[in-house]
């Protein structure tokens, strides 16, 4: 009955207020905003949605109603938009209901007393409906103050949706009222209880530095606040004290730690679920799923949608709506823009402490959703913590949206909720000499690095493209071996479990758990961006494929990072950058910086190197300041620079500009308009890993038993069901057989990703049952996933042996990953 699903749904938006910390539910929620959720399903009162259930049941239809016709409008969520616009509820009330399912719905010039929808006899019925359930909530409409807040109503009712949909609510014939508080402990929102008191030193287990302090007592309400400090000072330690005290306040409901992509390292988890380990209290219900981001996924039930095989049975979204996760800086932003549940997000991260680490100058259109996601933020009662080593005054300006003058580095600016801002010089440390040396010849950098790495020294290196970290890895690696070596490759286009694998084992060995070991032999690290982001890894020599100055920067915060790391003899701290002269690359950067230059702009790239050139060494962090100004500060051009500058500004055929990217962004921003699918949302300046690649040995199909045999790269098995329809314990089992399969994907490019397979063949081998492969009512949605067998040589394959990609071989190795075989 729609009455009952509607007025379930209802008491869970309910009961999900009532867990907020109160003084934060108050602020957060309007009075009002149970029944804005109770009456999503309006629209389910339509002759066409009863068609659908009378079709199901094979009973007579409403002649002229065909239910496939609903999917014009968006089915019935469209209705109830158009329902509840005729009854003149309050603002943006219509449009919550009608985006429950993630997405608006395309009314065109439809209204609720349309043919289409039953005419004034069915849209009376629907005000009937709604004035039930008024009465039986005993509440009327909420009155949103914003944009913001409507948001956060309708993330309130897409999750509450999802909850009174599950196990829980399936017995029409069973009373409701006992299952949601148990519904909601399933989903995950238990209240943490928190240990009362602890000091830093209890936390973390050593005393806080004097710039860890300063911004523990600058922030002691919610607030704004961006800590700039060079790499290795402790940057998350302090944020994470700071989160500590407001939870403990009940001024924050949870952490969301923000890395900025998905390259960054797993070992960022360990260290947030140390924090969390020593913060809950022994007796915090459900301590143990709080703890372990993967037991979220697989120990908690969301109804349909965060199922196995539902949109949000993914542990980069789920993430944020759990109390406490590791993310990426994507997820959140998509809480600021008009893509698939984007609103949900919002309803994750409201109340929270939202840590983004890493925040740089360079992109200007991550810059530009940055600002809307941090003004979203601030008006949903977030406290907003901001890690940086690079960022210049106007950037740190743009984000704040105050006038900024502090020049000082290391610096602290705090901006508490209703006060003015204060601009805080921290004290440095030390810090240490890099020696720098451009070079030309990549030979010669090669003949240098295995010359140190034979005289027991530890390198990284690092390219700017994973083609270009596997090519240098193979020119390296028999060299290395021969000379005794060891040598490895990390990069993110491996499977979560080799990846997992390559990851615990080069961390460790460059890491303080490595000490010990580094006398034993010298060791040659090759990389991508994954070495320049939240890694506590100290090389003994860095070489460098030619960066903006903010990526060099980081890079070399993995040289010499801590003073008592032993060094062998003839050592010294010293940074090689491979890049051009200043002259030929300004006059053709594309030919001179190489593939860099699609993944960097050749602006940014030329101006980073003019301040380079001038260097034969740089003191960190004493330097740190006057190298990202002199980088990013805006001057007059001409010649040829005068051309790159219009280019980033204006884009080329090949590229947009940075004008166009910033109106992109105000785009993806605008709550009117056409719902963008994830797979649309762009959120770099460059392409990126957005597609998910599902490598196995085999597949192939039972009919007799109706299952799938799906062999993994290991050799182990995993079976699927491959009938439509299944009981409620085998959907059960498909979470942890949903998670095995998750660690064998590898995030792709959709220019280097295997041609798609069909809906129809996915699902006879039954991958709708763990893998959303998009919305029937919304023929924008379209799946992410894509499915390639690996044969003997590591070439991938169809599913009957064909070619997967129309221009290049594809190869999976489990030293080298996903490689894209271009000649």
């Amino acid at each position: 009955m729609v009455f009952d699903h509607c007025r379930i749904v209802g008491e869970v938006a309910r009961a999900l207020i009532a867990r907020y910390p109160p003084r934060l539910g108050e602020v957060l929620f309007p009075e009002g905003s149970p029944l804005a959720a109770a009456s999503h399903d309006t629209g389910k009162v339509s002759p066409t949605f009863f068609n659908k259930l009378m079709k199901a049941c094979q009973l007579p239809q409403i002649p002229g109603f065909l239910p496939e016709i609903e999917r014009q409008w968006g089915g019935h969520a469209g209705v109830s938009q158009a329902a509840l616009k005729a009854m003149h509820v309050p603002r943006w009330i219509p449009e919550i209901a009608g985006q429950h399912h993630g997405f608006s719905p395309n009314l065109a010039a439809r209204h609720a007393e349309a043919e289409q929808f039953g005419g004034a006899a069915w849209q009376e019925q629907r005000l009937a409906l709604v004035e039930e359930l008024k009465a039986c909530m005993a509440m009327d409409w909420p009155q949103p103050a914003s944009v913001a807040q409507a948001r956060l109503i309708a993330g309130l009712t897409s999750v509450s949706d999802w909850i009174g949909s599950g196990r829980h609510f399936e017995n029409p014939g069973a009373p409701w009222q006992p299952n949601i508080e148990r519904a909601l402990d399933e989903a995950g929102f238990v209240p943490p209880v928190y240990r009362k008191g602890l000091s830093f030193q209890e936390i973390f287990g050593f005393p806080a530095r004097p710039a860890q302090q300063q911004l523990i007592d600058a922030a002691m309400t919610p607030g704004m606040y961006v800590l700039e400090a060079p790499m290795g000072l402790g940057k998350t330690e302090a944020a994470l004290y700071v989160a500590y005290r407001l939870l403990e306040q009940g001024q924050a409901c949870g952490v969301y730690f923000a890395l900025p992509t998905q390259l960054t390292s797993n070992k960022i988890h360990e260290r947030f679920n140390q924090f969390l380990d020593r913060v809950l209290d022994d007796g915090c219900p459900q301590r143990a799923l709080l703890l372990h981001a993967n037991a979220w996924l697989v120990d908690t039930e969301m109804g349909e949608e965060g199922r196995p095989g539902g949109a949000w049975f993914n542990h980069a979204k789920r993430g944020l709506l759990a109390p406490f996760a590791v993310g990426t800086i994507d997820q959140a932003l998509m809480a600021a823009m008009h893509v698939k549940h984007g609103f949900v997000r919002a309803f994750g991260l409201a109340g929270k402490v939202v840590i983004l680490d890493e925040v740089h100058t360079y992109d200007a259109y991550t810059g530009a959703l940055l600002d809307a996601l941090v003004k979203l933020l601030r008006e949903l009662r977030c406290t907003v913590i901001i890690l940086s080593a690079t960022l210049n005054q106007q950037r740190r300006s743009q984000l704040l949206q105050v006038p900024l003058t502090g020049q000082a580095y290391p610096l602290i600016t705090a901006l508490p909720a209703g006060e003015g801002v204060r601009e805080l010089p921290v004290l440095a440390d030390a810090g240490v000499q890099v020696a720098i040396h451009l070079e030309r010849d990549d030979t010669r950098a090669v003949d240098e690095v295995l010359e140190r790495a034979a005289a027991g020294q530890q390198v990284l290196w690092v390219e700017n493209t994973v083609k270009e970290a596997q090519q240098r890895y193979l020119d390296i690696a028999s060299r290395a071996s021969a000379l005794g070596v060891e040598h490895g490759l990390l990069h993110s286009r491996y499977t979560m479990a080799d990846r997992a694998r390559i990851e615990e084992r080069w961390v460790n060995l460059f890491g303080k758990p490595g000490r010990d070991r580094r006398s034993e032999r010298g060791r040659i690290l090759v990389g991508t961006q994954v070495l320049e982001q939240s890694l506590d890894i100290d090389a003994d020599f860095l070489v460098s494929r030619f960066a903006p100055t903010d990526m060099l920067l980081q890079r070399m915060g993995r040289l010499w990072r801590h003073a008592d790391t032993p060094r062998p003899t003839g050592a010294r701290c010293e940074a090689w950058l491979l890049a051009p002269t200043l002259d030929v690359a300004i006059d053709s950067p594309s030919a001179a910086f190489g593939l860099s230059a699609y993944v960097y702009a050749p602006y940014v790239l030329c101006r980073s190197l003019a301040v380079w050139c001038e260097r034969s060494a740089v003191a960190l962090p004493n330097d740190i300041r006057a190298l990202i100004e002199a980088t990013y500060v805006e001057q007059s051009e001409d010649g040829a620079m005068a051309r790159w500058l219009h280019e980033l500004n204006n884009g080329t055929p090949r590229r947009k500009g940075r004008t166009a990217l910033a109106q992109l962004a105000r785009l993806g921003l605008a709550m009117d308009g056409n719902t963008l699918p994830e797979s649309k949302a762009q959120t770099r300046y460059s392409e990126t890993d957005s597609l998910d690649v599902l490598l196995l040995r085999d597949m192939q199909q039972d009919t007799e038993r109706h299952v799938a045999r799906l062999v993994l790269l290991d050799g182990s098995v995993v079976e699927l069901p491959t009938r439509k329809a299944l009981p409620q314990a085998q959907r059960g089992a498909l979470k942890t057989v949903t998670a095995q399969l998750m660690r064998q994907i590898v995030p792709v490019r959709p220019g280097d990703a295997p041609t798609a397979i069909v809906r129809d063949t996915l699902e006879k081998y039954g991958l709708q049952h763990c893998f959303y492969l998009g919305s029937a009512d919304w023929a924008e949605d379209e799946s992410l996933l894509r499915v390639a067998l690996v044969d003997d040589a590591g070439t991938l394959r169809g599913l009957h042996g064909q070619v997967v990609h129309d221009k290049y071989p594809l190869e999976y190795r489990d030293d080298l990953g996903y490689r894209v075989i271009k000649s």
